[in-house]
């Protein structure tokens, strides 16, 4: 479950301008977070507190990592994050947009939360993360993250063995529906909406899937709480104890609109996303991106190297933005002396 906000730490939003203000306190945005504060950079972290895998047990995927909760990843990251000296502050965004040039020249954003504290920044690292969209099944979002799973190389070996079924939502969910077979034989794909192909139909039947194309009503609950079978649109029940759903995944982009980041749809309707550089950085100049906001398949690893990236780009532009303040400033003086 997701941490309660309100009380989880003492740090105030600063009154002076910071080098670096952080949207996102998941993995991209505390990594960033980490590698700006140990280049002694200034840093405020905003976070909502409501991580995408909050509803999980466990991460998994992560050498080292693996298995650890993902509420305990984040407060080791946040006590690591203050150990430099950077603020992590609970908030909801309401806005994020340029604010007036520094007199140096040097860009300035203001970022205000929903409370109306608000925080003046050289540069942004927008790591908002993303949002799955689940098909409108009844029954089905209550089990989201337990029984009803998205990603094989996240809870795969969790659910191995188990009778597993497939929610078809779209092309993707025929390559779902094999990886999903290499951790179980009995894997039934339920097509819903979708269409197979006899290709398809024969790929699927020479590693004994089972094809259902009558349409899914609703998701059943056994007694004991866990996802039971699904009862299809005629009636029958199919009993199932896990459904891999290849959700919609969609860029969390709310309270930053005034920043005007380009964005982007992925093919075959997988999802919507921010678009961005290799290191992260945005057509808006000043502007990064890290994480699940622009890249919507990656796990808690990439989105951790990707924050690191972006906060190290950020520190090298804010350096070469430091020099030519410093050497503007040295030869107005000489002109006056």
């Amino acid at each position: 479950m997701a941490e309660t906000t309100t009380p989880c730490t003492s740090d105030a939003l600063p009154r002076d301008t910071v080098d670096v203000v952080v949207i996102g306190g998941g993995a991209a945005g505390l990594n960033g977070a980490l590698m700006l504060a140990r280049s002694r950079r200034s840093v405020v972290v905003i976070d909502s507190g409501t991580p995408r895998n909050a509803p999980a047990e466990a991460m998994h995927g992560f050498i080292v990592l693996d298995g650890t909760p993902p509420s305990e990843i984040l407060r080791r990251g946040r006590e690591q994050v203050r150990q430099y000296g950077g603020r992590v502050v609970f908030g909801e965004v309401a806005a994020a947009e340029p604010a007036p040039v520094s007199p140096d020249g040097d860009l300035r954003f203001t970022v205000t939360l929903a409370d109306g504290r608000s925080a003046t920044a050289r540069r942004v690292l927008v790591a908002t993360g993303l949002r799955d969209v689940l098909p409108e099944v009844p029954g089905l979002a209550g089990h989201w993250g337990h029984g009803v799973v998205h990603c094989p190389y996240c809870h795969g070996w969790e659910v191995r063995d188990q009778p597993i079924g497939i929610l078809a939502t779209g092309p993707a969910s025929v390559h779902h529906a094999l990886l999903f077979r290499q951790l179980t034989e009995d894997l039934v794909y339920f097509t819903g909406d979708t269409s197979l192909d006899e290709d398809t139909r024969a790929r699927f039947a020479a590693r004994g899937i089972r094809v259902v194309d009558t349409p899914v009503r609703e998701v059943v609950t056994g007694e004991d709480g866990t996802l039971a079978a699904v009862r299809l649109a005629d009636g029958q029940v199919v009993a199932r104890r896990v459904l891999a759903v290849a959700t919609r995944m969609r860029a969390r982009t709310e309270g930053l609109d005034g920043l005007k980041l380009p964005m982007e749809d992925l093919p075959e309707g997988m999802g919507r996303r921010f678009a961005s550089g290799m290191a992260g950085d945005a057509e808006v100049p000043g502007v990064w991106v890290a994480g699940n906001a622009t890249d919507l398949v990656a796990q808690v690893g990439a989105s951790a190297a990707a924050g690191a990236l972006a906060g190290a780009h950020i520190n090298a532009l804010l350096a070469a933005a430091d020099t030519d303040a410093a050497l503007a400033a040295a030869q107005a003086g000489a002109s006056t002396s």
